[in-house]
């Protein structure tokens, strides 16, 4: 049986990837150079938020998990991900592809009728504390009687 390949269903386009890219951190930096591509992560990060599944179950093919989870924080924690929202929604509204109308909705959102007005004193909690001196001369009282 052939089977089917976890990636490239729902990675970016060529299209997508052209309007995303230059809106990405150039990050040059002195040492090794990158293992795995910039657009290789980032469709792995899209594959785990898309999915749900666990940092360490990213397909192989998007790089390893650590590479992926590690730019995921990294632009996280530097405000990136805002940059890029920021700048992908002013693109988007400039041609016009985002109307900011305020819908009010006034649904009313019922709770079960148990929910509410409840006891203050739960059904279960005694009315003395266990080891108050009425309580003892109760339970004496109640026991079995002695003949």
């Amino acid at each position: 049986m052939a089977s089917v390949a976890v990636a490239g269903r729902f990675d970016l386009t060529d299209a997508q990837w052209a309007v995303l890219e230059p809106l990405l951190p150039t990050g040059k930096k002195a040492g090794r150079p990158l293992k795995w591509t910039k657009r290789q992560l980032i469709d792995g990060i899209r594959w785990r938020v898309r999915v749900g599944a666990p940092w360490r179950d990213i397909p192989s093919c998007y790089g390893s998990w650590s590479a992926v989870a590690g730019l995921f924080r990294r632009w996280q924690r530097a405000g990136v991900w805002a940059q890029i929202l920021t700048a992908l929604q002013a693109r988007a509204d400039a041609a016009g592809h985002i109307v900011w109308d305020v819908s009010v909705d006034s649904t009313v959102a019922r709770a079960h009728q148990h929910a509410a007005g409840a006891r203050k004193r739960g059904i279960c909690r005694p009315t003395r504390p266990a080891g108050s001196a009425a309580n003892r001369r109760t339970t004496r009282s109640a026991g079995p009687a002695a003949g």
